[in-house]
Protein backbone atom coordinates (compact mmCIF):
# COMPACT_ATOMS: atom_id res chain seq x y z
CA UNK A 1 0.00 0.00 0.00
CA UNK A 2 1.21 3.31 -0.93
CA UNK A 3 0.85 6.71 0.83
CA UNK A 4 -1.09 8.19 -1.82
CA UNK A 5 -3.03 5.35 -3.67
CA UNK A 6 -5.62 6.60 -5.71
CA UNK A 7 -5.02 10.29 -6.02
CA UNK A 8 -4.21 12.13 -8.82
CA UNK A 9 -1.07 14.48 -8.53
CA UNK A 10 -0.25 17.58 -10.43
CA UNK A 11 3.16 18.95 -10.02
CA UNK A 12 4.18 21.93 -11.73
CA UNK A 13 7.74 22.05 -12.95
CA UNK A 14 9.00 18.41 -13.04
CA UNK A 15 11.94 19.03 -15.39
CA UNK A 16 14.41 18.18 -13.09
CA UNK A 17 15.16 19.31 -9.41
CA UNK A 18 12.54 19.82 -6.35
CA UNK A 19 9.54 19.00 -9.25
CA UNK A 20 11.22 15.51 -11.09
CA UNK A 21 12.45 13.83 -7.26
CA UNK A 22 8.54 14.81 -5.76
CA UNK A 23 6.94 13.40 -8.94
CA UNK A 24 9.09 10.14 -9.01
CA UNK A 25 8.28 10.08 -5.05
CA UNK A 26 4.74 10.79 -5.39
CA UNK A 27 4.20 8.20 -8.12
CA UNK A 28 6.22 5.61 -6.36
CA UNK A 29 3.32 6.11 -3.41
CA UNK A 30 0.73 5.24 -5.70
CA UNK A 31 -0.31 8.48 -7.28
CA UNK A 32 -1.27 8.71 -10.79
CA UNK A 33 1.04 12.14 -11.59
CA UNK A 34 0.53 14.46 -14.30
CA UNK A 35 3.33 17.17 -14.76
CA UNK A 36 4.49 20.05 -16.75
CA UNK A 37 7.58 22.26 -17.82
CA UNK A 38 8.40 24.46 -19.83
CA UNK A 39 11.06 22.04 -21.63
CA UNK A 40 9.84 19.17 -22.95
CA UNK A 41 12.92 17.04 -22.94
CA UNK A 42 13.64 17.26 -19.19
CA UNK A 43 9.97 17.07 -19.24
CA UNK A 44 10.16 13.46 -21.10
CA UNK A 45 12.69 12.43 -19.29
CA UNK A 46 10.93 13.01 -15.69
CA UNK A 47 7.96 10.61 -17.06
CA UNK A 48 10.80 8.14 -18.55
CA UNK A 49 12.09 7.86 -15.15
CA UNK A 50 8.83 7.38 -13.38
CA UNK A 51 7.37 4.78 -15.63
CA UNK A 52 10.81 3.29 -15.58
CA UNK A 53 10.27 2.45 -12.06
CA UNK A 54 6.88 1.04 -12.46
CA UNK A 55 5.20 4.25 -11.83
CA UNK A 56 2.24 5.81 -13.69
CA UNK A 57 2.68 9.51 -14.90
CA UNK A 58 2.09 12.09 -18.26
CA UNK A 59 3.35 15.22 -18.89
CA UNK A 60 2.40 18.65 -20.72
CA UNK A 61 5.33 20.11 -21.91
CA UNK A 62 6.05 22.78 -23.17
CA UNK A 63 3.66 24.97 -21.62
CA UNK A 64 3.93 28.45 -19.84
CA UNK A 65 2.09 28.66 -16.70
CA UNK A 66 2.33 32.16 -16.33
CA UNK A 67 -0.24 32.98 -18.92
CA UNK A 68 -3.89 32.37 -18.30
CA UNK A 69 -4.11 30.05 -20.91
CA UNK A 70 -1.20 27.89 -20.66
CA UNK A 71 -2.09 27.69 -16.64
CA UNK A 72 -5.70 26.76 -17.79
CA UNK A 73 -4.84 24.51 -20.72
CA UNK A 74 -2.46 22.51 -18.19
CA UNK A 75 -4.90 22.19 -15.48
CA UNK A 76 -7.86 20.94 -17.99
CA UNK A 77 -5.44 18.45 -20.02
CA UNK A 78 -4.05 16.98 -16.59
CA UNK A 79 -7.48 16.70 -14.99
CA UNK A 80 -8.45 15.02 -18.28
CA UNK A 81 -5.35 12.34 -18.21
CA UNK A 82 -5.44 11.65 -14.63
CA UNK A 83 -9.33 11.35 -14.33
CA UNK A 84 -9.50 13.85 -11.38
CA UNK A 85 -7.49 16.36 -9.31
CA UNK A 86 -6.68 15.45 -5.66
CA UNK A 87 -3.81 17.11 -5.45
CA UNK A 88 -1.64 19.93 -6.62
CA UNK A 89 2.10 20.99 -5.75
CA UNK A 90 2.99 24.36 -7.06
CA UNK A 91 6.58 24.01 -7.83
CA UNK A 92 7.17 25.57 -11.29
CA UNK A 93 9.13 28.78 -10.75
CA UNK A 94 11.94 30.87 -12.87
CA UNK A 95 13.84 33.55 -10.76
CA UNK A 96 15.92 37.02 -12.01
CA UNK A 97 18.39 38.13 -9.42
CA UNK A 98 20.03 41.60 -8.60
CA UNK A 99 21.05 44.01 -6.08
CA UNK A 100 18.16 46.75 -5.75
CA UNK A 101 19.97 49.50 -7.32
CA UNK A 102 20.76 47.11 -10.17
CA UNK A 103 17.99 45.04 -10.77
CA UNK A 104 15.62 46.38 -13.70
CA UNK A 105 11.65 46.50 -13.16
CA UNK A 106 11.35 43.71 -16.38
CA UNK A 107 13.51 41.57 -13.93
CA UNK A 108 11.25 42.25 -10.89
CA UNK A 109 8.14 41.54 -12.93
CA UNK A 110 9.88 38.72 -14.80
CA UNK A 111 10.21 36.64 -11.06
CA UNK A 112 7.18 37.92 -9.85
CA UNK A 113 4.75 36.61 -12.58
CA UNK A 114 7.24 33.30 -12.60
CA UNK A 115 6.62 32.98 -9.12
CA UNK A 116 3.68 34.75 -8.00
CA UNK A 117 1.03 35.21 -10.25
CA UNK A 118 1.79 31.72 -11.88
CA UNK A 119 0.93 30.53 -8.34
CA UNK A 120 -2.07 32.28 -8.28
CA UNK A 121 -3.17 31.26 -11.83
CA UNK A 122 -2.82 27.63 -11.68
CA UNK A 123 -4.56 27.29 -8.26
CA UNK A 124 -7.60 29.84 -9.66
CA UNK A 125 -7.59 27.46 -12.33
CA UNK A 126 -7.62 23.90 -10.64
CA UNK A 127 -9.91 25.17 -7.65
CA UNK A 128 -13.50 24.38 -9.49
CA UNK A 129 -12.23 20.69 -10.00
CA UNK A 130 -11.24 20.65 -6.31
CA UNK A 131 -14.09 22.01 -4.88
CA UNK A 132 -15.98 19.52 -7.11
CA UNK A 133 -14.38 16.63 -5.53
CA UNK A 134 -14.95 17.35 -2.50
CA UNK A 135 -11.53 18.53 -1.27
CA UNK A 136 -8.39 18.00 -2.22
CA UNK A 137 -4.51 19.19 -1.13
CA UNK A 138 -2.80 22.07 -2.40
CA UNK A 139 1.12 22.22 -1.40
CA UNK A 140 2.77 25.43 -2.00
CA UNK A 141 6.68 25.37 -2.81
CA UNK A 142 7.70 28.66 -0.84
CA UNK A 143 11.33 29.44 0.27
CA UNK A 144 13.16 30.65 3.52
CA UNK A 145 13.76 33.77 1.51
CA UNK A 146 10.01 34.55 2.32
CA UNK A 147 10.95 35.40 5.72
CA UNK A 148 14.51 36.61 5.64
CA UNK A 149 17.18 38.30 3.44
CA UNK A 150 20.05 36.09 1.69
CA UNK A 151 23.34 36.54 2.74
CA UNK A 152 25.17 34.85 -0.05
CA UNK A 153 23.50 37.26 -3.12
CA UNK A 154 20.23 39.27 -3.36
CA UNK A 155 16.99 37.98 -3.57
CA UNK A 156 14.55 41.02 -3.09
CA UNK A 157 12.25 39.92 -6.03
CA UNK A 158 12.39 36.08 -5.26
CA UNK A 159 12.07 36.89 -1.51
CA UNK A 160 8.92 39.33 -2.28
CA UNK A 161 7.26 37.16 -4.51
CA UNK A 162 7.87 34.19 -2.18
CA UNK A 163 6.47 36.12 0.61
CA UNK A 164 3.39 36.82 -1.48
CA UNK A 165 3.00 32.86 -2.13
CA UNK A 166 2.97 32.08 2.04
CA UNK A 167 0.52 35.24 2.01
CA UNK A 168 -1.62 33.66 -0.53
CA UNK A 169 -1.41 30.25 1.08
CA UNK A 170 -3.07 31.23 4.45
CA UNK A 171 -5.73 32.81 2.45
CA UNK A 172 -6.38 30.05 0.71
CA UNK A 173 -6.38 27.98 3.95
CA UNK A 174 -9.67 30.28 4.94
CA UNK A 175 -11.31 30.07 1.47
CA UNK A 176 -10.78 26.23 1.26
CA UNK A 177 -11.50 24.83 4.61
CA UNK A 178 -15.40 24.71 3.63
CA UNK A 179 -14.79 22.36 0.65
CA UNK A 180 -12.34 20.05 1.93
CA UNK A 181 -9.75 21.55 0.43
CA UNK A 182 -6.55 21.66 2.63
CA UNK A 183 -3.29 24.73 1.66
CA UNK A 184 0.02 23.83 2.97
CA UNK A 185 3.49 25.03 2.10
CA UNK A 186 7.04 24.18 2.42
CA UNK A 187 9.75 26.91 1.90
CA UNK A 188 13.14 25.15 1.11
CA UNK A 189 16.77 26.62 1.70
CA UNK A 190 19.50 26.23 -0.67
CA UNK A 191 18.62 23.15 -2.62
CA UNK A 192 21.27 21.93 -5.06
CA UNK A 193 19.83 21.28 -8.24
CA UNK A 194 20.56 21.40 -11.92
CA UNK A 195 20.29 25.42 -11.43
CA UNK A 196 22.33 26.13 -8.52
CA UNK A 197 24.46 23.08 -8.77
CA UNK A 198 26.98 25.73 -10.56
CA UNK A 199 26.79 27.89 -7.60
CA UNK A 200 27.46 25.32 -4.91
CA UNK A 201 30.57 24.05 -6.85
CA UNK A 202 32.26 27.56 -7.65
CA UNK A 203 35.44 26.67 -5.08
CA UNK A 204 35.47 30.18 -4.61
CA UNK A 205 31.57 30.25 -4.33
CA UNK A 206 29.12 30.71 -0.86
CA UNK A 207 28.67 26.94 -0.44
CA UNK A 208 31.09 26.61 2.46
CA UNK A 209 29.10 29.26 4.46
CA UNK A 210 26.07 28.17 3.40
CA UNK A 211 26.73 24.77 4.98
CA UNK A 212 28.19 25.94 7.99
CA UNK A 213 24.77 28.64 8.83
CA UNK A 214 22.73 25.44 8.61
CA UNK A 215 22.69 23.45 12.18
CA UNK A 216 22.65 20.08 10.63
CA UNK A 217 25.37 20.93 8.60
CA UNK A 218 24.61 20.45 4.62
CA UNK A 219 22.62 22.02 1.98
CA UNK A 220 19.28 20.36 0.97
CA UNK A 221 18.65 17.71 -1.91
CA UNK A 222 15.61 17.46 -3.72
CA UNK A 223 14.28 14.64 -2.11
CA UNK A 224 14.27 15.83 1.11
CA UNK A 225 12.32 18.96 0.40
CA UNK A 226 10.01 16.03 -1.94
CA UNK A 227 9.19 14.05 1.39
CA UNK A 228 7.80 17.35 2.95
CA UNK A 229 5.60 17.81 0.21
CA UNK A 230 4.55 14.11 0.44
CA UNK A 231 3.66 14.15 4.17
CA UNK A 232 1.27 17.27 3.12
CA UNK A 233 -0.07 15.97 0.31
CA UNK A 234 -1.11 12.45 1.86
CA UNK A 235 -3.68 12.06 4.03
CA UNK A 236 -1.32 11.76 7.22
CA UNK A 237 -1.52 15.12 7.46
CA UNK A 238 -5.35 15.67 6.98
CA UNK A 239 -6.10 18.16 9.87
CA UNK A 240 -3.15 20.41 8.82
CA UNK A 241 -3.81 22.89 7.03
CA UNK A 242 -1.86 26.21 6.72
CA UNK A 243 1.33 24.61 7.98
CA UNK A 244 4.64 26.57 6.19
CA UNK A 245 6.99 23.66 7.13
CA UNK A 246 11.00 24.91 6.98
CA UNK A 247 13.20 22.63 4.72
CA UNK A 248 16.59 23.95 5.72
CA UNK A 249 18.45 21.94 8.22
CA UNK A 250 17.58 24.20 11.04
CA UNK A 251 19.08 27.32 9.07
CA UNK A 252 15.82 30.00 10.01
CA UNK A 253 16.38 29.21 13.63
CA UNK A 254 20.13 30.45 13.80
CA UNK A 255 20.57 34.72 14.80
Amino acid sequence: MGRLDGKRALISGTGGGIGRATALLCAREGAHVVGCDLHAATSAETVGLVRANGGRMDAVAPVDLASEEGARRWIEAAVALAGGLDILVNNASAIRFGAIDRLSFADWSFTIRNELDLVFLVTRAAWPYLVAGGGGSIVNVASISASRGAFFMPQNAHGAAKGGVLALTYQLVVEGGPHGIRVNAVSPAMTETPHTAPLLEDPDGPAARIAERAPLGRWGQPEDVAQAILFLASDESSHVSGANIPVDGGAAVVG
